[in-house]
């Protein structure tokens, strides 16, 4: 709790500002709307939606800019004072029934929101550091989202009643409380990068250098803006939909926003809870697909045939808000993590500057759908895009990739690991993973299970003929090495090549893993033979590197083994298999198939053993592989 304590007084600064915004929005929509001619009413909903987010396209770069000069503290409180005489400009809107100065007012707070976000979710790291970064952000992200209920609400209910006097108290007490609490922020700010350009272009093209550095950070920035442009759309169609399509009023469409904010903040908690406990970026595909669905489901149902639709619908829109909150989390605390201190505000404003441009496309995409087609063809749109999209990350993102292996295997794998802390090396360290080979999943094991780990199999070049098989690979930054099956000459030459691909990896500190005999084992015994890799790593190992052999027992006598074979089976008919074996629930009915991994530092022997000749350094380890006999459960599974 001592952690979540730290963070009040950002919570609060963040929940009074996305109120007001809010508040103001609902007003416009609710009120404002009603300026103009009945025709125009969707254009001036999707145009305000626009008009908050415009700011963020073009100021993120200047907003990633400011804490190179300034203290994001200071940037903050700054923002708030210039709340206060926008919220002017807003009743004064409001008093001339003038739709070009409530618009403005929209505007300004769309700027002064832009100006402040990479200053405001920078102070997370400052203020609770690493260990504090899943509940920071839960936190943030469930008052935002309970600032939108509770302005929503707020707003809706204020537009029935048309009383200045009330439009001019809530605005202007949001703002004054907004800076109040922002004065009482206190963080340790951390120094930042270099100087970002405040040219849009520029800022993009240079971002988008940082971004590839950290493999993989494309495609979460790209999910979470699919996040906000999915929330977006909803939010914007709901306020007609719900009127045009299922006949309710202002107050009860903004009872159904509201409920659905609960349902986002409900699960922005949930989602900063879990997180902090357990992995949970692995399912957040699986979130994903879900909120699509549900949204195709939406679609295809008539809800205003029914008596009590409205409900019905209110009900699984609810679900889908909370199954988005909980979405987005693990994508929020993956960039905190992944991205240095240093950074991190570059990353940020890029991020909003990305998100915002899908907020934008999702107005303009609400406008076209809605020009030529009915209103519920855009819950269609947005769950199909959801889903495609959640898929996509799957395969284009390692730590769901190795969840979904990681729970498909365990779903007749028992997997049990020894000694596991063997990896655990102390900061400028790194590991030579040496294991064994008695199966063809057994790298897949591997890898799902030690996800944490950040291991660079060394592959054979010729896997990467294959471009779905080279794509995974590239994912986990296999190291591409020669094909050592040529003889003479060449084969001499690739071999020289091979060793100084390893010695150069070893040198720069990555953890590489390949297999010593380099085959999968035929009679339930490592043969290493005369295999050279282990023997020349030996002479080259640098003091800073561990040596890690992983023994696995329990897969000879499987489907995945050549145990009653004289060479290794094709892999694709085993996935085939292996596929009908999950489809048809096969696993509900068949024990669990044991497998024991264990990790053993062996740093010492195999310094001691580079002495010895190539075949006496390969007896050596093939003699620590088969110390133990491998049990023979024989199965087609």
């Amino acid at each position: 709790m001592k952690t979540c304590r730290q963070f009040i007084s950002l919570y609060l600064t963040n929940i009074f500002g996305v109120m007001n915004d809010n508040v103001l929005k609902a007003l416009v929509c609710f009120v404002a709307a009603t300026w103009v001619d009945e025709e125009y009413k969707a254009l001036i909903v999707n145009s305000m939606a626009a008009a908050m987010v415009v700011p963020y396209v073009f100021l993120s770069p200047l907003a990633g800019r400011l804490p190179h000069f300034f203290r994001k503290i200071k940037i903050v409180r700054v923002a708030k004072m210039c709340e206060i005489p926008i919220m002017v400009v807003a009743v004064m809107g409001f008093y001339f029934q003038n739709i070009a100065l409530a618009m403005s007012a929209v505007l300004l707070m769309g700027l002064q929101s832009a100006l402040f976000s990479p200053a405001k979710y920078g102070l997370i790291k400052d203020i609770g550091g690493l260990e504090g970064i899943s509940i920071g952000m839960g936190g943030m992200e469930a008052f935002a989202f309970l600032g939108m209920l509770i302005g929503t609400f707020v707003g809706s209910v204020m537009s029935d009643s048309d009383s200045l006097s009330m439009y001019a108290l809530v605005l202007s007490a949001l703002a004054g409380a907004g800076l109040l609490s922002s004065m009482t922020i206190r963080a340790n700010e951390s120094d930042t990068a270099e100087e970002s350009s405040a040219n849009p272009i520029k800022f993009i093209r240079e971002s988008a250098a940082i971004v590839r550095k950290y493999k993989g950070l494309g495609q979460v920035i790209m999910l979470l803006s699919l996040f906000w442009w999915f929330s977006a759309s909803i939010q914007i169609i709901l306020i007609i939909h719900c009127g045009d399509a299922l006949g309710m009023t202002n107050s009860q469409t903004g009872y159904l926003l509201a409920t659905m904010a609960v349902g986002i903040t409900i699960g922005c908690l949930l989602g900063g809870k879990i997180n902090s406990d357990r992995y949970l970026l692995g399912i957040v595909p699986t979130l994903g697909i879900v909120a699509g669905l549900l949204m195709v489901i939406i679609f295809i149902i008539p809800f205003e045939r029914f008596e009590n639709g409205s409900v019905y619908f209110g009900i699984l829109m609810t679900i889908v808000a909370i199954t988005v909150g909980i979405f987005k989390i693990p994508l929020d605390a993956e960039i905190q993590k992944r991205v240095s201190t240093s950074e991190l505000n570059v990353i940020l404003a890029y991020f909003n500057l990305v998100s915002f441009i899908f907020i934008l496309a999702a107005s303009l995409t609400n406008i076209i759908i809605t020009k030529f087609l009915p209103t519920t063809y855009v819950f269609l749109v947005d769950g199909v895009v959801m889903l495609v999209w959640s898929i996509y990350f799957t395969f284009n993102y390692k730590g769901p990739l190795c969840y979904g292996v990681r729970n498909i295997i365990h779903l007749h794998y028992d997997v049990k690991m020894e000694d596991k802390e063997a990896l655990d090396v102390p900061e400028g360290q790194n590991l030579l993973i040496l294991p064994m080979h008695r199966a063809l999943i057994d790298p897949l094991i591997l890898f799902a299970e030690l996800y944490d780990y950040k291991l660079q199999p060394m592959v054979d070049a010729r896997f990467w003929k294959n471009k779905f098989l080279g794509h995974i690979l590239d994912l986990f930054d296999a190291v591409k090495v020669p094909d050592l099956r040529h003889g003479g000459r060449e084969g001499v030459e690739q071999v020289q090549k091979l060793d100084g691909i390893v010695k150069s990896q070893l040198e720069n500190g990555a953890n590489i893993l390949f297999y010593p005999s380099g085959h999968i084992t035929l009679d339930g015994r490592e043969t290493i033979g005369n295999r050279r890799m282990a023997y020349n790593a030996s002479k080259i190992l640098p003091g800073k590197t561990r040596v890690v052999a992983i023994e696995t027992h329990g897969l000879w006598g499987s489907r995945w083994s050549n145990y009653g074979l004289k060479k290794t089976a094709p892999i694709m008919p085993l996935l085939l298999k292996s596929m009908k074996f999950v489809l048809f629930l096969r696993f509900l009915t068949v024990k669990k198939r044991r497998v024991d991994i264990r990790f053993t530092d062996i740093t010492d022997d195999i310094k001691q053993w580079s002495s010895l000749t190539r075949q006496d350094f390969n007896t050596k380890l093939e003699d620590f592989y088969n110390r133990e006999t491998d049990s023979l459960i024989i199965s087609n599974i």
